[in-house]
């Protein structure tokens, strides 16, 4: 007898696109909305995005502890508990809104669920992996995309959307003003993100296969180590690593300087170099119409790699991710107030982003992961790519704040030429999958 296996029959369309909807909705409110909440509450640009930035240091660095979760009880455990433990998270920030001192208590709170967070990626990705044969695996991949990104579009542009609505509309504040007037309309969206989470915690609980354990299952803290140890010196042992460590650190250099500074360039008034755009609007332009061009962007981008192979595209899709975030430039220069014309220009910039962007996650696969720890290293890539992310970030708003709009969005612009480097000398030792190899 096998109890887990009616479960594990079940279709993986009954929780693969819920699994991975509530991983990205948790990584999205912590790591991306948090910094335009806390622009909200009044907190300078600087802070804002220093303190979401940080939030980021547990995705980056959860290859650490992903041994340990293979140890005990089942991947599906891993997966209830956490997302238990961020509903009622979220749900403790939103209560925690109104008291005294109340950042000093939101944002201990949030750095611990950012872990919790974490966990249940660890998780989920577990799950996905050793529940689905390699072909279900290919065939769900593109679900599993999909749901994920549904994530931001539902944090950064429904949720975000609401809050603004929220705020005029329901609670009667002027939708310009910055300040403590805003906890009404951000306590209503963490309430509801936590009940969103708590929902998908039950649906999993009833739908979500437990996972298998891995071949090499750590059998103890020790053993633990012991694998982990192994695999970071056979990565650092493969040929030409540090400029493939180069490449995952640096591809995405001038995007993480753009991330916090893009919305807070929106929300800012005219007279402070901004857009001046409500949350509202910004919901709209910035966290649906952008999230959806990535979205296109990224499936458009991934024909394009099938079709003509990595080596011969890796530079054009540099080019794709750097050189639209001049359409940053051009909007602090001419300062739009035209919504459409706004719209356009992150639309661009984010098309080309998404269909660039798919060359990184490539490039880890084919070139940085392969081995006998092939998810480990790959984990280690992302790992760089968010350390990357976490240390723009934080340094993104006191820069801005000392330089103004325009000579900022002109530095991104100089922060793209070390991406271009990364990607001439990124070497090329596996196939890439296309027509008209090279020996490299």
């Amino acid at each position: 007898m096998h109890p887990p296996e009616p479960t594990a029959r079940r279709s993986p369309l009954l929780w693969v696109p819920t699994g991975y909807f509530t991983m990205a909705l948790a990584y999205t409110m912590l790591t991306s909305v948090t910094a335009i909440m806390f622009k909200n509450l009044g907190m300078d640009n600087g802070r804002a995005a220093a303190y979401s930035s940080m939030l980021i240091l547990a995705y980056t660095i959860k290859p650490l502890f992903a041994p340990i979760v293979e140890m005990y009880r089942t991947k599906k455990f891993f997966v209830l508990c956490a997302q238990v433990l961020v509903g009622l998270g979220f749900a403790g920030a939103a209560l925690a809104m109104g008291l005294p001192d109340t950042m000093a208590l939101m944002l201990p709170l949030f750095w611990l669920m950012s872990f919790v967070g974490a966990t249940q990626d660890i998780a989920s990705d577990g799950v996905y992996v050793t529940s689905l044969d390699s072909r279900a695996q290919s065939l769900y991949c593109g679900v599993q995309s999909l749901s994920w990104n549904i994530g931001p579009i539902v944090a950064s542009g429904f949720l975000v959307y609401l809050s603004g609505r929220l705020h005029a509309d329901v609670f009667h504040h002027d939708p310009r003003a910055f300040g403590p007037a805003w906890m009404d309309a951000w306590r209503v969206i963490f309430f509801i993100v936590a009940g969103i989470t708590l929902l998908m915690a039950a649906w999993h609980a009833r739908f979500m296969p437990e996972g298998a354990r891995a071949g090499n299952t750590p059998a103890n803290l020790g053993g633990a180590w012991d694998i982990l140890r192994d695999s970071f010196l056979t990565f650092f042992q493969k040929r030409d690593v540090w400029k493939m460590v180069a490449f995952a650190f640096l591809f995405r250099l001038s995007i993480g300087f753009l991330e916090k500074i893009g919305p807070f360039f929106m929300v800012d008034a005219a007279g402070r170099g901004g857009l001046g755009l409500s949350n509202e609007q910004l919901g709209l332009v910035y966290g649906t119409y952008g999230l959806a061009a990535v979205l296109l962007g990224s499936l458009l981008g991934g024909w394009f790699v099938a079709r003509r192979g990595l080596r011969r595209t890796l530079f054009l899709l540099c080019c794709a991710v750097n050189i639209p975030n001049l359409t940053f430039l051009a909007m602090s220069l001419a300062l739009p107030s035209s919504l459409w014309v706004i719209a356009a220009g992150v639309v661009v910039e984010k098309f080309f982003f998404g269909f660039g962007a798919v060359g990184f996650m490539i490039y880890l696969m084919q070139q940085l992961a392969p081995g006998p720890y092939a998810t480990t290293h790959y984990a280690f890539g992302t790992g760089l790519m968010g350390l990357c992310g976490m240390l723009t970030g934080v340094l993104s708003g006191h820069l801005q704040e000392m330089m103004g709009y325009v000579a900022y969005f002109v530095f991104v612009m100089v922060a793209t030429i070390p991406s271009f480097l990364a990607c001439w000398f990124a070497p090329f030792h596996h196939d890439d999958g296309g027509a008209g190899r090279r020996k490299g």
